[in-house]
């Protein structure tokens, strides 16, 4: 009994992740967006102390740049909006997809074929390398330097 109903825990826990409830209030919960697409009026148009147009044209333009970016955005958005979110998804289902079945397995592959060479290479330095240098330093370990300023 027990065991039934943790599994039916996990089946609804797994529906979940699927089908979750998204925040029509906050759209950018990660704050992606947050400095790109803040544009308002007064970030494009702005007029400077002495070359003021007349009022009406000022409250104008304000109310029609703000509506035409609102019903531009959302028609684009209505018309575009879901072609680009599948787009967007397989692109990102192909990412993964390569990542998880290509990338990976060849980095880890890798890993594994190389460790025989860097031991390999390791023995090789320590035989050859070490006992050169060893005596490179015994020979230079006596060798003084003397500076001595000549007027």
């Amino acid at each position: 009994m027990a065991e039934e109903r943790s599994e039916l825990e996990e089946r609804i826990i797994i529906k979940d992740q699927h089908t979750k409830e998204i925040d029509l209030v906050n759209r950018d919960p990660k704050h992606i967006n947050e400095d790109v697409v803040k544009v308002d009026f007064e970030d494009v148009i702005a007029e400077p102390v002495g070359t003021y147009s007349f009022d009406g044209v000022w409250k104008t333009s304000y109310t029609t740049f703000t509506v035409s970016k609102y019903w531009c955005y959302r028609l684009l958005s209505a018309v575009l909006g879901i072609p680009l979110a599948v787009i967007w998804g397989f692109l990102f289902a192909l990412i993964s997809f390569c990542h998880i079945w290509a990338v990976v397995p060849c980095i880890k592959s890798y890993l594994i074929e190389i460790q025989c060479v860097s031991r390999i290479y390791s023995l090789c330095i320590h035989t050859f390398c070490d006992p050169l240098f060893e005596a490179l330093a015994k020979i230079c370990s006596n060798v003084r330097v003397a500076l001595r300023k000549e007027i």
